[in-house]
């Protein structure tokens, strides 16, 4: 059991995630909550996923309530502290020593056993109104050392004041409020001696200008939408998606080249290979898992295309951990899966990973170790008709593939005595866009070409 507060923060899902958002809390304040239970469910925009408990203890305090998008790093909660150890009940009326005649009514406060809502309590007691009010089991009861200091220095029983506060817990600018609303007053007034201070909150309406900050918001809202016009939030993916796009744009010098494909043998070795794959294994030997094997081939010879920048030096490595941008349903978002060492698998192999990636995104069955560590990714647009496209960089990494249609055009070959001829041919469209800081336009042509070769040379060695 946690003695001293632990802080529950929101985790780092990945190189790329700023922020998460709450999409449900699985304990409440005063909860009893065991190491690595899970406290509560968080959606970024790569994964949904839940959150362990850092510590054995109680939950003390909820900060972010359900819905709420925050950055990485935020404190979300806290476990133990004041509400596992009653220390801080003892320091509250240590550090104000002009509440002397608070902390004598408070003499039970010594029983440590007990939660610190006894702060809360001490005022209420000779009165006889007050323990009415306490058996509302709603959660606030519960009250953090700040909301208890104020509501005994103004003779204030907490268990009376509107909570907004996860599970109606009543917080520091509900008790304000219901100061500034005069009901100070009233709760103090079975205290004759007590209510010529509490007077003092007329002070309270100089404090007026707070609420000026009220109007600020709405000017910041956008317009209202206009006819024929609706509004729709922008998910916690969507935000992400966004906030990644625009910091990849302002990080990496982007340029793209392009090259064309004859994917007539791989059409070929496809459509006989189709029937084995469908029936020996269910899997369905997609254009994708011929473009990843050659893509991962070529990325070997090519480290500075599958490296990153980090500070002042320059990235390389002996595996490719491939990234495939998979589209979510309704277009409501996008999701890069990673396969890891893809240099590890043959062609059956990184089609079986594909589907399995892929499927996995689409019913939100990814972990937060499934969609991070890729060093190159490839997007594939194409299966919509696409024959161009200019992708943005997944950062950190250094470049970005993207596949398109494979279209039936007339094609020059040339015979095996030398001579031209026109041909119908099946050609796809490669590009390749790449962080220029790194890699240059003559190294990703290289790329492009010797990726080409593969495709259209692909041999039975390549299965």
């Amino acid at each position: 059991m946690a003695t001293t507060a632990v802080d529950v923060v929101m985790p780092q899902m990945g190189v790329s995630v700023s922020e998460g958002t709450i999409t449900k809390w699985n304990k409440q304040v005063g909860d009893e909550v065991d190491a690595d239970e899970t406290l509560l469910e968080i959606s970024t925009d790569k994964v949904d996923t839940e959150v362990p408990a850092p510590a054995a203890g109680v939950v003390t305090e909820i900060l972010v309530p359900e819905g709420e998008t925050v950055d990485v790093g935020t404190v979300l909660a806290r476990i133990g502290g004041e509400g596992a150890a009653p220390a801080a009940p003892t320091e509250e009326p240590a550090t104000q020593p002009a509440a002397d005649a608070a902390e004598a009514s408070a003499a039970e406060g010594q029983a440590p056993a007990e939660e610190p809502k006894e702060l809360a309590e001490p005022a209420p007691t000779p009165a006889q109104p007050a323990p009415a009010a306490a058996p509302s089991g709603n959660g606030k009861s519960f009250v953090s050392p700040v909301v208890a200091r104020i509501a005994s220095e103004h003779g204030i029983d907490p268990s009376q004041v509107p909570g907004t506060g996860t599970g109606g817990r009543v917080t520091k600018k509900d008790i304000q409020a219901f100061l500034e609303a005069g009901a100070s007053r009233t709760a103090s007034e079975p205290q004759p001696a007590a209510t010529a201070p509490p007077i003092a909150p007329a002070p309270t309406p100089a404090q007026t200008p707070t609420p000026a900050p009220q109007p600020t918001p709405p000017s910041q809202e956008p317009e209202a939408p206009g006819p024929g016009e609706s509004f729709e939030p922008m998910s916690a993916m969507r935000r992400g998606i966004a906030e990644h796009m625009r910091r990849s744009l302002d990080t990496s010098a982007h340029v793209t080249s392009a090259i064309e494909v004859d994917m007539s043998k791989v059409v070929q070795i496809r459509e006989r290979l189709k029937k084995e794959y469908q029936n020996a294994y269910g899997i369905n030997p997609t254009y994708l898992a011929f473009i990843a094997r050659a893509a991962t081939e070529t990325l070997r010879e090519y480290p500075w295309v599958n490296g990153e920048l980090r500070g002042d030096k320059i990235v390389t490595r002996n595996y490719v951990n491939l990234g495939f941008a998979v589209e979510l349903t309704d277009g409501k978002g996008l999701i890069v899966p990673v396969v890891k060492n893809a240099e590890t698998l043959n062609l059956l192999g990184m089609a079986k990973a594909i589907a399995d990636v892929a499927r996995r995104a689409r019913e939100k069955q990814l972990t937060p170790d499934d969609v991070v560590g890729g060093t190159f990714t490839i997007t594939n647009p194409g299966g919509y008709g696409t024959f161009h496209g200019t992708p943005v960089i997944s950062q950190p990494q250094a470049g970005i593939l993207g596949t398109y249609a494979i279209v039936k055009r007339p094609w020059v070959i040339t015979d095996e005595n030398g001579a031209d001829a026109i041909a119908i041919r099946s050609i796809m469209n490669l590009t390749l866009t790449y962080d220029h800081r790194l890699v240059d336009g003559a190294y990703a042509g290289r790329f492009l070409r010797d990726m080409r070769e593969r495709l259209q040379t692909w041999g039975e060695a390549d299965y």
